[in-house]
């Protein structure tokens, strides 16, 4: 959540900072700001809004010159939405320019120690307490800027990703990181700064990630010095070759980047087990997993820690981990996990799944977890993030870019990740026949076409979506692999189209959701065949005697359910325990759908982010 951009170079700076924070409006925001410096002058304009909004005012109010700029777009915290709160924030003196994203917890009391000093507030932000701390220690300690910075963030508690400049440094931009992400963009003789590298892929394939507690002075034609937060001690950075590139993060003809990213299901599945997955060999091999697979097979019990759609992934994975590798898994949620004192132990492993790589409660989860003394692996999309670095091993999924909030390629593509790792688990450990293991290998194989067979009904699915737009609230229910299908499903509904939504267990709601089921209820049943068939079809006969309306998804072909559904979504003939791969397509493209015909914003729905990377 929230977004930084920065620009020091030879360039104009506001054109690379506005189109910059454009491609991070996936994080979510509710206002946005930019600053630029030409050396003599400070133009700065901000507002509650969009980016869209921003440029308009940019337009009324500030001059356009500088060569050095910062812009952010803020998800609020600290102080309500509006063009105060909104970054980038001056200093008291006016000095000191910085935009942040994070929460510095204890800025309270540093608030009430800079009052105490004659310092005044404009903002109700935590941001205007801490540039107005690095000028209080810049001031007092007679120290440069970075020092100050170094100094200042010693004495803060919370989680920040930083950046700042100096009227009277007019060539230097200061950046500093902890629990948010941060990119330097190296060009030549140019840098860039962003929350991710998707603001500068079109001038340099060459980035800096920085570590937690480190920061970056950057100074115009001069080498990145990155120091310890910690201790001022320098750090030799390393430069990461990027392998994202424009194309991937434009929309590429489609109306929606959600609507992109379901699309491209088939090949980033293809994109995520090629190279890993040789089926007429008979061979799965990830290279995260190989030097690492007895901490697995010996392991006492397998613990998954995620949050929303990635634990949704994780449900997927509890139920393939225990029926075909036979080892025992619990799914906890990050964000309670290190709260409750939970139980860990050198024999457990913890596996991690983020697409981001920068969730907050799992990094904190992690962090828990190897303080215990579990080996942690991590499943994470994107490449240089935090949680692929402070994980021991674990595996790419190759998803791309994912821009739309609500995730879609990132699920699919974390599940078979995870089928992966369950398959290899089980042909080691011998809980798998032969023919079955080379079964679930051709099939996964065959997967990427599953889905663009599903993809097909897209038409008919919005047929459906017209229907039941204006439904109220909604039931999904599944058994067995499409449970968390079913939680998934609802959550996609609830995320984009602002209809309540509920996932259950198919045999639960008889304990409880068969209240609410009358004439205005729709309830979508997965109903696959799968050792659940029967019990799913008396399921949905239950709805039907008291005049729910029923969507129903069924494996192609079936006669039963389509004589009792209203209205039925087919998916390819699929073995049990891959069935999530493709039952999930068509919920995703009803959400969609929906929130289309409800004028919703699809890609940036209100009051959510794309990475949660705060508490």
């Amino acid at each position: 959540m929230c977004g930084i951009v920065g620009y020091i170079g030879k360039r104009d700076a506001y054109p690379i900072i506005i189109n910059g924070l454009k491609r991070l409006e996936y994080r979510g925001y509710d206002s946005a700001g930019v600053a630029l410096y030409d050396g003599t002058d400070i133009q700065l304009a901000k507002t509650k809004g969009k980016v869209a909004d921003l440029e308009a005012l940019a337009d009324r109010k500030i001059k356009k010159n500088g060569t050095l700029g910062i812009g952010h777009t803020r998800w609020a915290t600290h102080g309500v939405p509006n063009d105060v709160n909104s970054h980038p924030h001056y200093s008291q003196s006016g000095d000191l320019v910085i935009i942040h994203n994070g929460i510095i917890e204890n800025y309270a009391s540093i608030k009430k120690e800079l009052i105490k000093r004659g310092y005044t507030f404009t903002s109700d932000t935590d941001t205007e307490v801490l540039v107005n701390l690095i000028e209080d220690v810049k001031k007092n300690e007679k120290v440069k800027l970075g020092k100050a910075v170094q100094i200042a963030l010693n004495q803060v508690v919370g989680a920040y990703a930083i950046a700042l400049f100096d009227r009277n440094k007019p060539d230097e931009i200061v950046v500093a990181k902890l629990g948010s992400p941060l990119a330097i963009g190296i060009g030549e003789d140019e840098f860039f700064v962003a929350s991710d590298a998707s603001p500068f892929i079109e001038f340099t394939n060459n980035a800096i990630y920085l570590k937690d507690e480190e920061m970056a002075i950057i100074r115009r034609g001069r080498d990145v010095k990155v120091r310890k937060i910690k201790d001022d001690s320098l750090v030799a950075p390393y430069i990461h070759e990027l392998q994202l590139n424009l194309e991937q993060i434009e929309k590429g003809g489609f109306d929606h980047f959600m609507l992109k990213e379901i699309y491209e299901q088939p090949s980033v599945i293809k994109d995520t087990y090629r190279g890993r997955l040789l089926a007429n060999k008979g061979i799965i091999k990830l290279g995260g997993l190989e030097d690492y697979i007895e901490k697995f097979t010996n392991a006492d019990r397998i613990i998954i820690v995620a949050c929303g759609t990635s634990w949704h992934a994780g449900l997927v994975a509890e139920y393939i981990f225990e029926d075909l590798a036979r080892i025992p898994v619990e799914v906890e949620y990050a964000s309670e996990f290190r709260y409750r004192n939970p139980i860990i132990t050198e024999k457990d492993v913890v596996i991690a799944i983020s697409q981001s790589g920068e969730t907050a409660d799992t990094l904190a989860a992690i962090k828990l977890a190897k303080e215990k003394g579990a080996f942690v692996y991590g499943i994470c999309n994107v490449v240089g993030s935090t949680i692929s670095r402070e994980t021991h091993s674990g595996t790419y999924t190759h998803a791309g870019p994912e821009i739309g909030v609500a995730s879609t390629k990132a699920f699919t593509t974390q599940i078979t990740v995870l089928t992966m790792i369950a398959l290899k688990l089980a042909k080691v450990k011998g809980t798998i026949s032969h023919s079955d293991y080379m079964l679930h290998l051709r099939e996964l194989e065959t997967i990427p076409a599953k889905v663009e067979e599903a993809l097909q009904s897209d038409a008919h699915i919005k047929v459906i979506a017209e229907e039941f737009k204006n439904a109220r609230n909604f039931l999904y229910l599944g058994r067995g692999y499409n449970f968390p299908v079913a939680l998934e499903g609802a959550l996609k509904l609830k995320e984009i189209s602002y209809i309540h939504a509920e996932g259950y267990p198919a045999a639960e709601m008889k304990h409880g959701p068969i209240a609410l089921i009358d004439e205005e209820m729709p309830v979508v049943v997965i109903a696959v065949n799968s050792n659940h068939y029967e019990k799913v079809v008396s399921n949905i006969q239950e709805i039907k005697s008291r005049a729910g309306r029923i969507i129903a998804v069924v494996t192609e072909g079936d006669t039963l359910v389509k004589e009792m559904a209203d209205y039925i979504m087919e998916v390819p003939h699929t073995p049990e325990s891959l069935t999530p791969l493709v039952t999930t397509i068509p919920l995703q493209l009803l959400s969609y759908h929906i929130a289309v015909m409800l004028n919703r914003n699809v890609d940036q729905p209100r009051n959510l982010a794309k990475s949660v990377t705060v508490e």
